[in-house]
């Protein structure tokens, strides 16, 4: 079975067994709510990233010299946990990858022909994998809808928090082509085996908001509550590329910081008053500049010109949530 399929089959059979859920009386309905839930998360990413590009340090100081795509459509698993005080609540979240995973076909595109600065000189194209990698959240947020008058079945709620993710990511197992501006067929490499270990790593502390709607006594359900989030994050990113097929130990680094938009819609499906069955969709674009540092086994270089790193996530979730 393809592991990309779980969270809708998770879904659809959920929703066959809630014919079955009495309908709640009013008394059981105002019954103080749960104020801790541990859920069990899944998540998958697809049509991701995460690359990087940097330009030439020297005349004619073309950008980007390289560019380097590494997908991520990706499986993950782990737990969320929430709890509720008073007017705020407090969430943790952990993910990790799913292992042995084929993430896409990474890219690595060079222009380094100096009379000619937009003719593509070497473009690659290998296998990618996904090395044990991780994800780790926390926010705190308040309800304000009560103190703008707004009727109890809405949630307004400012938010903050910060994000943690690691990419860990080994390509292997493809072709390069080498082109001649004098436009002579390619010269073909085959690269076997692990070509580039790369590790990404994303600091996020975000400032956003979440608005929710919360339907009760529904037909089957105790509950039903649409949420969506809008949130913007100051980042930190930092990265690691070993050219494992370069001659002596090749490697290159980015440090760079800039900004990240991030947007979730979730609906929560109470199946009774502690179970909650969630699905959720979220977008999340990355984009920093910085500083490009080259180690090689005989000297050190640092630039800035061109340097740029980002990432473009898509992911759907399906969570099972048991509130206390």
């Amino acid at each position: 079975m393809n592991i990309r399929l779980l969270p809708s089959l998770l879904f659809a059979c959920s929703l066959f067994a809630l014919a079955a859920l009495p309908a709640y009386s009013e008394e059981q309905l105002n019954k103080p709510e749960p104020g801790l839930e541990i859920s069990i998360k899944q998540k998958t990413l697809f049509n991701s990233h995460t690359s990087y590009q940097f330009g030439n340090p020297v005349p004619p100081y073309q950008q980007p010299l390289s560019k380097l795509e590494f997908p991520v459509d990706s499986v993950w698993g782990g737990l969320e946990v929430r709890k509720q005080i008073s007017r705020f609540s407090v969430g943790v979240d952990f993910l990790t990858s799913v292992t042995d995973q084929e993430t896409g076909r990474f890219k690595d595109s060079d222009w380094a022909e100096e009379s000619n600065t937009a003719f593509l000189t070497n473009y690659g194209e290998t296998s990618c994998r996904l090395e044990p990698s991780y994800q780790v959240g926390a926010d705190i947020d308040m309800q304000v809808a009560d103190l703008l008058r707004l009727p109890k079945e809405f949630n307004l709620r400012p938010v903050l928090g910060f994000r943690w993710q690691q990419f860990s990511l080994m390509a292997h197992d493809g072709i390069q082509y080498d082109y001649d501006i004098s436009g002579l067929p390619p010269d073909i490499l085959d690269l076997p085996g692990n070509t580039i270990a790369f590790e990404q790593t994303w600091y996020q502390y975000f400032l956003g908001a979440r608005v929710g709607y919360e339907w009760r006594s529904v037909p089957w359900l105790y509950r039903i509550k649409l949420q969506t989030q809008m949130d913007w994050s100051y980042v930190e990113g930092y990265n690691r590329d070993h050219h494992l097929l370069r001659a002596g130990n090749r490697i290159t680094e980015e440090e760079t910081t800039g900004d990240a938009w991030h947007a979730v819609l979730s609906a929560v499906f109470g199946i009774t008053r502690n179970l909650d069955l969630g699905i959720e969709a979220d977008y999340l674009k990355i984009e920093t500049t910085g500083t490009h540092t080259l180690n090689d086994s005989n000297f050190s270089l640092s630039w800035s010109n061109g340097v740029k790193v980002w990432s473009e996530q898509y992911g759907m979730s399906v969570k099972l949530g048991y509130r206390f």
